[in-house]
């Protein structure tokens, strides 16, 4: 079947549910309406023939001799009175001639007796027969309510009654026909099948001239897919043979070419187009499946780049960015894309005032040294790409690259601090693994000659000497293999608050018994960096409880989180002693203390957590004023934290813990 045929049945089908639909509300509209104005005016003509009865009875019945005591005597009275009253006669004629849809209309008593009967009177004195009420056919449904009308004869009644003493005296019945219903509303009927049947015959034109009218542009999409094909022939002809034996000119997989041919031999247009856009749709696939291949390589080799690089074109918006342009910008790799130059870089900063006042005035810059207004080195490169092939060389783009000088000095310094802990980790492996063995030995024999030793006496004293000193010897030992040991990072996006604020609850019961009070100092936002949680909580809380334990008549300890472009920053200050100069180069040293119970080994695990992290720790310190820790870890990347910022919402740090009573070590050094 053809889509022009298609297209007919279909619009023809839909206007013919919509005709069908409008005109079946249509008819069940005006149906109801005839049987509602049947029923008004029936009920009308019943009270009219109710008020000629009263009137009837309240004349005639004064002008006639009867017993009121007695029933049949009143009853005889009423039907005589009834029948013989002009008035009542004369208007139950003129309903049954001039009403359309009444039948016949009966008096009777209040045992359902006639009495008067019009327009048979063979039936007065007979019980009427039972009829169904026609206020029950108003409240059917439309389908039950055009059965009746249009199915066999039948009659219903309106009823009204007349009472006396407030007791039933005599009853009205006026019947109405089913079938002077149905020839009242056949016309309508009629009139509405008409209407129908015209609706059709203008559907099936009206379907025939929008199938025309929708196939036009489909002719033309047809015309211009050939013109398409006739110029990818003439291109594949004039390709170079390279092209054609690398199979980037190949035609169209066999399934296409044959629906190409079977929509050739059809006269249908949307099938020609159809296979015309099934080859190019291919061809389309097979150019993306390279573009594609070539995307995922280009990306794999940009996110691996430490520099930042952008690629603009000849309106210097940029097409090509590299994941590392994010720490330089701060500002999320996809809100650059398609950006201009004037949108990337704000004027106000050194970096985009250079930038643009190099695109401004097409001047290339040759690795160039910014420093930033955060004091950051940025090495800076653009180079403007020509045609060479045009006279006139215009531009085609320009390639930029951010090289961070900064990262090139962490880096060596990480390396430094790498192949000394390295160093450190190789010697002290050795040490401990040569120390232990004799250790145990000594251990080992020591039992040995207590056993031989009697009891009593100072040489047993001494053994016990002996012994207590190898096992501290072997504590020590311990320790130091420990802080050897590789240790595993679990690094997970980590709000720095939420852990200050850990800190500070584990170190709470030190630092009430001391009598020191935390001022807490946090941004109301996040301030996220990748961390082991559990490490960098360790290396906070020697800090806090060495920061305690230096303040000897407590005091106010001061705890402030901040941030910048690529740091965290972490500040504890207290308010102690200070750290002598001449010591202050060691106390990161393994086992360097000046406390009589310190093991040296807490702050040197804090330098170790910090540098494992990538991050930096300073220290500073005047004697008699206090010291001040500042660690340093790197922030994760602007786009990560822009997601994680509406996730928090709980305070960074705990209230202001109560200042009470306690003692200090003087000095500031190792735990």
């Amino acid at each position: 079947m053809r889509l022009k045929t298609k297209l007919v049945l279909a619009i023809t089908g839909l206007v013919f549910a919509i005709v069908i639909g409008f005109s079946w509300i249509w008819l069940s509209q005006l149906l109801q309406q005839h049987i509602d104005q049947s029923w008004f005016a029936t009920d009308i003509e019943a009270r009219q023939v109710q008020f000629q009865v009263e009137q009837a009875l309240d004349t005639g019945l004064r002008q006639r001799h009867f017993d009121p005591r007695d029933p049949a005597s009143v009853q005889a009275a009423v039907a005589d009175t009834l029948r013989q009253d002009p008035g009542l006669n004369s208007l139950l004629t003129s309903i049954l001639n001039y009403s359309p849809t009444v039948l016949d209309i009966a008096i009777a008593d209040a045992h359902g007796r006639a009495i008067v009967t019009s327009p048979d009177p063979s039936q007065e004195g007979q019980i009427l027969p039972a009829r169904p009420d026609f206020s029950l056919l108003r409240r059917q449904a439309l389908i039950r309510t055009m059965r009746v009308v249009f199915g066999p004869p039948q009659v219903y009644n309106v009823p009204l009654g007349l009472d006396l003493d407030n007791r039933p005296f005599l009853s009205i019945r006026i019947g109405i026909s089913t079938t002077f219903l149905r020839s009242a509303f056949h016309p309508w009927l009629v009139e509405s099948l008409s209407l129908m049947g015209i609706a059709m015959l203008i559907s099936i034109v009206v379907a025939a001239f929008l199938a025309n009218l929708a196939l036009v542009p489909i002719e033309q999409i047809s015309r211009r897919l050939d013109a398409l094909a006739a110029q990818e022939a003439l291109a594949e002809s004039a390709a170079p043979p390279e092209l054609l034996r690398s199979g980037e000119t190949e035609p169209a997989p066999s399934r296409s070419a044959g629906t190409e041919a079977a929509a050739k031999d059809s006269d249908d247009a949307v099938a020609q187009v159809s296979g015309k856009i099934d080859r190019l749709g291919q061809r389309i696939r097979n150019v993306e499946e390279v573009f594609s291949a070539l995307r995922e390589n280009l990306d794999q080799i940009l996110s691996n780049l430490q520099d930042g690089v952008m690629l603009f074109t000849r309106d210097a918006r940029a097409v090509l960015v590299s994941s590392s342009v994010e720490r330089f910008l701060n500002v999320e790799r996809d809100r650059i894309f398609g950006a201009s130059v004037r949108e990337i870089f704000d004027r106000g900063t050194r970096l985009g005032r250079a930038v643009r006042d190099a695109f401004e005035g097409g001047m290339s810059i040759v690795q160039e040294e910014i420093t930033t207004e955060t004091g950051r080195r940025v090495e800076v490169s653009l180079d403007f790409i020509h045609d060479t092939h045009s006279r006139d060389r215009h531009s085609l783009g320009a390639l930029l690259t951010l090289h961070d000088l900064e990262s090139v000095r962490e880096i060596e310094s990480e390396l430094e601090v790498s192949r000394r802990m390295a160093a450190i980790g190789r010697l002290t492996a050795g040490v401990g693994h040569e120390v232990k063995n004799p250790i145990n030995a000594i251990v080992v024999h020591l039992e040995l000659l207590r056993n031989k030793v009697q009891t009593g006496g100072d040489a047993l004293r001494h053994l016990d000497v002996i012994q207590s000193e190898i096992r501290r010897l072997d504590r020590v030992v311990q320790t130091l293999v420990d802080f050897s040991r590789p240790v595993e990072l679990q690094l997970k996006d980590q709000d720095l608050r939420g852990v200050l604020s850990k800190v500070l609850t584990l170190a709470s019961a030190e630092l009430q018994t001391r009598g020191i009070t935390v001022q807490s100092q946090a941004p109301a936002w996040p301030v996220v960096s990748r961390v082991d949680a559990d490490l960098l909580e360790q290396a906070l809380l020697n800090i806090v409880i060495n920061g305690a334990q230096a303040m000897a008549s407590g005091g106010p300890l001061e705890v402030r989180l901040s941030e910048d472009t690529r740091w965290a920053s972490i500040l504890i200050r207290d308010h102690g002693e200070g750290i002598p100069e001449e010591i202050r180069p060691r106390i990161f040293d393994l086992y360097f203390t000046t406390k009589k119970e310190g093991s040296g080994i807490g702050l040197a695990m804090t330098y170790r957590i910090v540098q494992m992290h990538h991050g930096q720790i300073d220290v500073e310190s005047k004697p008699g004023s206090g010291t001040t820790f500042v660690l340093r870890l790197p922030l994760i990347s602007a786009g990560s934290g822009q997601r994680v910022l509406a996730e928090a919402s709980e305070p960074a740090f705990p209230g202001e813990l109560a200042r009470q009573g306690g003692e200090t070590q003087p000095e500031r050094s190792g735990p």
